[in-house]
């Protein structure tokens, strides 16, 4: 992206068309931390911003993420930055948030409050009760399929299993991976024969990057993948990759406790997400998503 071809005049007339309120960009400084995006604090009349732009093809990801932390917002339980605008420049697509001041360095003393609140979001069902969302989205960049299904275990074998193996077959990860997953397809309900998911309301892509601190000591939470769906997926992916406090996991069990089926399920949530990144990033996850595969069949057999 070249940063000088950015159209702020653009953005900020849609700023001011949707709030009602002037406001022009004075200053804009960018914002490191993100793979995909290019992020940005802008500056203008008093009033602040945070803005994601990508290529004109993204703009799409920006409505879906838009509309996920809509979603997470609504019960108002963990605060989510606010999505102002988005829309499409002559060369860009952009998000405009709300912006939220973070801190990074009390997350340990605030993981309390957010195990609480995340166990308290997730009693947020949806009527009638199906699992999924009304449109697709995206986990990173890799288009999410969220079509609705009153079956938790064919919610994930079509939507999420099956779709990164199909996704990873195409990329040329053929034979082993391919077989194992064929085999694990065809036994996933073995692993909910005495547990019954509750659709509840997820973040999606829940790892230590997609959460912080704003300066008033309350959690987090942004970049979702989200839709309806088991609890314990949310749960797994905090663990996948680390960063969370045991009094996160304290807390959240003393709101609503985890099934004690939890601790093997986990593998099989977290293989979505490493199928992923082996699709997004290349086969340094082949060994790691056979691996996974491996010690799921063998906990049936």
């Amino acid at each position: 992206m070249v940063h000088n071809t950015i159209d702020w005049q653009a953005i900020s007339t849609h700023i001011s068309n949707t709030t009602g309120q002037y406001f022009e960009v004075q200053t804009h400084y960018p914002i490191a931390g993100g793979n995909i995006n290019y992020a940005y604090r802008i500056e203008g009349a008093g009033q602040n911003y945070f803005v994601k732009l990508n290529t004109f093809d993204k703009f799409d990801m920006f409505v879906a993420e838009a509309m996920g932390l809509a979603e997470l917002g609504q019960p108002a339980v963990i605060k989510v930055p606010v999505p102002i605008c988005w829309g499409k420049t002559a060369e860009h697509a952009y998000l405009v948030l709300e912006y939220l001041p973070l801190r990074r360095d009390n997350l340990q003393q605030t993981s309390s409050k957010f195990g609480q609140q995340l166990a308290v979001m997730h009693r947020v069902s949806c009527a009638p009760a199906p699992f999924g969302w009304y449109r697709n989205n995206y986990i990173g960049t890799t288009p999410q399929t969220n079509t609705l299904a009153y079956d938790w275990v064919d919610f994930w074998c079509k939507n999420r299993l099956g779709y990164q193996l199909q996704l990873a077959h195409d990329n040329g990860y053929i034979g082993e991976i391919q077989e194992l997953g064929a085999r694990l397809l065809t036994e996933v309900a073995l692993f909910f024969t005495t547990y019954k998911p509750y659709n509840s309301l997820l973040h999606g892509d829940l790892w230590s990057g997609n959460y912080d601190i704003d300066i008033h000591g309350e959690p987090v939470i942004f970049d979702p993948a989200m839709y309806y769906g088991d609890r314990e997926a949310d749960i797994a992916t905090t663990e996948l990759f680390g960063g969370f406090h045991t009094s996160f996991y304290d807390a959240y069990q003393a709101t609503w406790a985890l099934d004690e089926g939890y601790t093997v399920r986990k593998n099989l949530y977290n293989l979505y997400h490493v199928l992923n990144h082996l699709n997004l990033f290349g086969g340094s996850y082949l060994a790691q998503a056979e691996r996974i595969m491996h010690q799921l069949l063998s906990e049936l057999h």
